[in-house]
């Protein structure tokens, strides 16, 4: 049974961005000008309360978009990398599933940052996953939330230690002139799915049957 190795993720990433490096850099490219155009709508409609409210809502919506696309986008990247294209970044289905699921996770951890630090980091390692289960099993807000919580149990120490690897990989991908950044978050991307592959197959997985 393949168990959850931060080291192997990354491998993994590596390996599978290699196999068509400059269509991985191109999307991630693509999805952070996409990006930069949704967090730039927010201004366009200039400083009247209404028309800000507008601007926000319309940047959360773009946001969301982006989000659900690029998590679909790396789910098919990792089960076949040589058929995913850049049309699976259009993914709009279970919209308001994932929008909540995702605010959910995302105002526990800042509830645990804001009360103590390290409750606010367990939260983040332990709801890290709730956006693929929404887009890869179709689960609800609150079932993504504890499934998420499910699959990572027994694993938070190690996912730390895998999450500050993905940042210190991050970090020298933006001091690379931030073109690194092309390279290091699609492999990290994909080091994040396949985690998320190995540790749900383990959850899944029948309890051994002991010995008589």
């Amino acid at each position: 049974m393949n168990t959850f190795s931060a080291k192997e993720s990354i491998r993994f990433g590596w390996e599978t961005f290699k196999k068509r490096p400059w269509f991985f850099a191109g999307i991630s490219l693509l999805v952070a000008l996409l990006s930069g155009i949704a967090s730039s709508l927010a201004s366009v409609f200039g400083e009247d309360g209404g028309a800000t409210l507008i601007g926000t809502i319309v940047n959360l919506g773009l946001s969301t978009l982006i989000g659900m696309g690029s998590t679909a986008f790396f789910l098919k990247a990792h089960d076949a990398p040589e058929a995913a294209q850049s049309i699976d970044l259009w993914h709009p289905h279970r919209f308001w599933e994932y929008l909540a699921a995702t605010l959910l996770a995302g105002a526990a951890v800042v509830v645990g940052l804001i009360l103590l630090i390290i409750p606010g980091v367990m939260l983040a390692l332990m709801l890290m996953f709730v956006s693929y289960v929404v887009i890869d099993r179709g689960f609800g807000p609150i079932e993504s939330l504890k499934e998420s919580r499910r699959i990572t149990r027994g694993y938070k120490w190690k996912l730390l230690g895998f999450a500050l690897a993905l940042i210190g990989i991050n970090i020298l991908g933006l001091l690379c002139l931030v073109v690194g950044l092309l390279v290091s978050v699609p492999v990290s991307s994909l080091a994040i799915v396949h985690a998320y592959r190995i540790l749900s197959s383990r959850a899944d997985a029948p309890a051994p049957v002991a010995a008589v």
